[in-house]
């Protein structure tokens, strides 16, 4: 599955982190993607593939 993330998407995760939050927001790209808890600001680093297979969907980003 190809996902087109960049910098700043929201997406929802098949498993909520232990804050109970399942929404992080991407804060870096590359071999290995950064991810922030959108509930308690947790970072974690994951490889692309890891990521592709964990993630439920993106969530559309509010117009602000």
């Amino acid at each position: 599955m190809t996902n087109n993330i960049s910098l700043g998407d929201v997406v929802e995760m098949k498993k909520p982190h232990a804050c109970g939050s399942k929404t992080w927001t991407i804060t870096r790209l590359g071999v290995d993607i950064k991810l922030k808890c959108a509930g308690c600001d947790h970072e974690i680093m994951m490889d692309r593939l890891e990521v592709n297979k964990k993630m439920k969907k993106k969530v559309d980003k509010p117009n602000v």
